[in-house]
């Protein structure tokens, strides 16, 4: 598998340090990693501010880092307005169309995308359709730019993965896939080697973060105790330290036939703080779980 670095991880999202998209590249490629996912908005790559000298600024700083970008990453929600005569989902179509423009100039082939949330008094069945069809003509656009969408198992609609292989048969495009990644799977309980493993066929990228779990209580003074409240409350810490079953994740995607890109994120706050040596530590550590593990050979067509 090849092994990138996802910009959000230094983008401030979460408190942690901020890297322009130049000085991000560069970081990427002292620290070791041969490619990058770049965050497809502000205040990295958003298509408001990508002029061609950008792009071309751009393309000059992952050639001199000696990286490549192989995936830009959307943030989507597929979902209706308020009001129904705001267009939202042409506006979502238009967003990702850009961002296959992108892609292409940059050499990267893979636009990630999520699908919904879900909320109160949503049609399911009719929610569904409206997310194929969008997604459907996303993939069309992108196509048009040598482009394949990779749908992220993140948001609310298809999340489990026999939901998420539904959707993906209702879409019917060759140039759709998955971006399969453990944490949600770990989260709501699937299995994660037979998960993986079923997925792996249909997977473009998969995005890689470790976590644990810390329970929350509550003290009840009418009871003289304490009463447990769920969810838990779930806190990244360094690769390979926390509750996610790696191990057995990346054999699935193996067994089932996956040798492409393996991205790491820092996408929320990290043990250890948002500081620049803490995140370096934590990617570095990544690469280093993965060549231990015998993960990091070249992705074929990467």
């Amino acid at each position: 598998m090849k092994p990138s670095l996802f910009s959000v991880s230094y983008a401030g999202m979460w408190g942690q340090a901020v890297l322009s998209l130049p000085n991000f590249i560069a970081r990427a490629g002292r620290l070791g990693f041969p490619s990058v996912m770049l965050m497809g908005k502000r205040p990295h790559l958003s298509p408001l501010d990508a002029t061609s000298s950008f792009v071309e600024s751009l393309r000059d700083t992952l050639a001199a880092a000696q990286v490549c970008c192989d995936v830009v990453a959307g943030y989507t929600h597929l979902a209706p307005g308020v009001a129904a005569e705001v267009p939202v989902i042409e506006f979502e179509i238009a967003y990702v169309e850009s961002l296959a423009r992108l892609a292409a100039q940059l050499g990267a082939s893979v636009v990630r995308i999520f699908t919904a949330y879900q909320s109160e008094g949503q049609d399911p069945q009719a929610h569904w359709r409206r997310v194929v069809a969008a997604v459907q003509e996303m993939c069309d656009r992108a196509a048009a730019h040598g482009v394949t969408i990779a749908i992220q198992n993140h948001h609310d609609l298809a999340v489990h993965t026999d939901a998420l292989l539904e959707l993906l048969a209702d879409i019917d495009r060759p140039n759709c896939k998955l971006g399969f990644d453990a944490w949600s799977p770990a989260l709501r309980g699937e299995n994660l080697y037979d998960a993986a493993r079923l997925a792996a066929s249909h997977t473009a990228i998969t995005t890689n973060a470790d976590y644990v779990r810390v329970p929350r209580y509550r003290y009840r003074t009418d009871l003289v105790n304490y009463e447990r409240l769920a969810p838990d409350w779930v806190r990244a810490v360094p690769f390979g330290t926390g509750f996610i079953d790696y191990p057995a994740f990346f054999k699935g995607l193996r067994d089932g036939g996956f040798n492409g890109l393996a991205v790491y994120e820092m996408c929320s706050p990290v043990r250890g703080g948002g500081a620049l040596e803490n995140l370096d530590t934590c990617a570095t550590a990544y690469l280093k779980w993965m060549q231990a593990h015998q993960l990091t050979e070249t992705a074929e067509g990467a």
